[in-house]
């Protein structure tokens, strides 16, 4: 195909000996990726929180030095997309199915039975889910995220270097970044790519036949999940093929839409003076207490380490694993805005955004426990659906719902797509059809081999398997982008 690179070729490979080896051999591949999973995050769970911690330190400074006068983009460059517009493509792209996956469920379970501190079932319980909530799609995701996306848009758009992880890294290494070292990080970040979003999908099938379950008595199981994901597909090659500017900026928009539908839906049936006085108190904790919760490591025996690995670990795994993808996407989508403007909006807007949505869903859940109906005797899946029956316009709620995460699992998909063909043809703006195609192919594979070999399980295993290589490459992605920042001041100054 014109203009691959090798690291579509190899990459490729690698992904189809993974998904053959899952197939044929699903309880081995459960069993290493189960073993790896257990040592990485036992291992290197104090490297993570730091290295999360860290990236929010980073960001913050860069937003507030003289860095953040430079423009993403040629001095006379303005943004391709209103902020409207912008912010949408950036909730899509970076939460998507999780949002709806999580919403309820995860401050439910924090809340009933594993709090981090606080007793089970307690109302401090109740609170502290809350906050947590907050923390782990949070700040911290979104610093990450911008560093990332800051470093690939400012080499891009300022300095005319191709849209590659590896070009961020030529003031490190130079002309090295155009051999074989600069091919293995490019392969690299592809492949956490291609895991992290088959992670998303994963998510996004068994929530769908849940629902679909719920309301219509369909099957659930892995026939079902493989029909879901087949038309999904089909849906988001579709949106692929016909661009960024449109397929995506048009789906991120819908998405935004039906989110805020649901939302005030939510906030305006479920108890709205509970979820307003939470939501003000529970911000409140989680401001005051993120520097704690950013260095817990769960040291001792009775510092509930089960709780760590299964919650914290797990997302920090997933955001980097994210990152490639993700950090892509934002910064082909922010061109021409100052890095000020650019970090203050994606470290403020989606941390509110998201903060609200987990204090509306979580507080109803809560809520809807405490009234008698006991929410804790569904699967992650189905507590959503099964919120909503205990409220009015129960299967509205459902079907938006459905069509939500319909929606963002094209989106995320389709964005995938586009990135991972920029990443696999040399860095080009316009990656050929064909290419995003077997892309599209490649992650709804994976992810249907991570359903076939353990469920969700199997997918968080090989998630915080896959993202540990790309954090290393995060770090000196930090260091190049540092000096080059730097030098641009400089040179900024020495115009004047």
């Amino acid at each position: 195909m014109k203009n691959v690179s090798r690291v579509f070729y190899i990459t490729v490979v690698l992904v189809i000996i993974t998904v053959i080896f899952g197939a044929v051999f699903p309880a081995q591949f459960e069993g290493i990726t189960g073993n790896i999973k257990s040592y990485v995050a036992t291992t290197f769970g104090w490297y993570y929180m730091l290295l999360m911690s860290a990236l929010v330190i980073v960001a913050i400074f860069i937003a507030l030095s003289p860095m953040g006068k430079i423009r993403l983009g040629k001095d006379n460059d303005r943004p391709d997309f209103s902020t409207a517009t912008w912010t949408a493509m950036l909730f899509s792209a970076g939460m998507g199915i999780g949002l709806v996956f999580y919403g309820a469920a995860e401050p439910l379970s924090h809340y009933m039975s594993n709090a981090p501190t606080a007793e089970a079932g307690s109302d401090q319980a109740f609170k502290e889910g809350l906050a947590y909530s907050y923390f782990h799609w949070g700040l911290h995701v979104w610093a990450m995220y911008g560093v990332v996306a800051l470093a690939l848009a400012f080499f891009q758009f300022r300095k005319d270097e191709p849209g590659l992880i590896s070009a961020t890294l030529k003031p490190l290494f130079g002309k090295k970044m155009e051999g074989p070292l600069g091919t293995l990080i490019d392969v690299l970040a592809v492949f956490a790519t291609v895991f992290g979003v088959a992670t998303s999908l994963g998510f996004g099938a068994v929530q769908i036949n849940g629902g679909l379950s719920h309301l219509f008595n369909f099957e659930v199981g892995f026939t079902s999940q493989f029909i879901i994901i087949s038309v999904v597909t089909l849906l988001f090659l579709i949106s692929a093929w016909s661009g960024l500017s449109k397929g995506i900026k048009y789906l991120s928009n819908t998405n935004m839409v039906l989110s805020v539908i649901l939302l005030v839906a939510v906030l305006v049936i479920g108890p709205t003076l509970l979820i307003l006085n939470m939501f003000t108190e529970t911000f409140g904790m989680y401001i005051q207490n993120i520097i704690q919760s950013s260095f817990r490591t769960a040291p001792l025996e009775s510092d509930n380490r089960s709780w760590l690995d299964a919650w914290t670990i797990f997302y920090w795994a997933w955001w980097i694993s994210w990152a490639p993808f993700v950090g892509m996407f934002i910064a082909r989508v922010s061109r021409g805005r100052t890095i000020r403007q650019f970090m203050t909006g994606v470290l403020i807007l989606p941390t509110l955004l998201v903060s609200i949505w987990y204090a509306a869903f979580g507080t109803t859940a809560g809520s809807v426990q405490n009234s008698g109906f006991d929410l804790t005797q569904y699967t992650t899946e189905l507590v959503l659906f099964n919120m909503f029956d205990q409220l009015p316009l129960s299967l509205i709620l459902s079907v938006v719902a459905i069509l939500l995460i319909g929606s963002f699992f094209i989106t995320s998909a389709d964005s995938a797509t586009f990135v991972l063909g920029m990443q696999s043809t040399h860095g080009s703006l316009e990656p050929a059809n064909r290419v995003k195609i077997t892309w599209g192919i490649a992650q709804s594979s994976v992810a249907l081999i991570l359903l076939y070999v353990g469920g969700l399980q199997a997918i968080q295993n090989t998630i915080i398997v896959a993202a540990l290589p790309f954090s290393f490459v995060m770090i000196l992605m930090i260091v190049a982008l540092f000096k080059a920042l730097n030098i641009e001041v400089q040179t900024i100054k020495g115009r004047r």
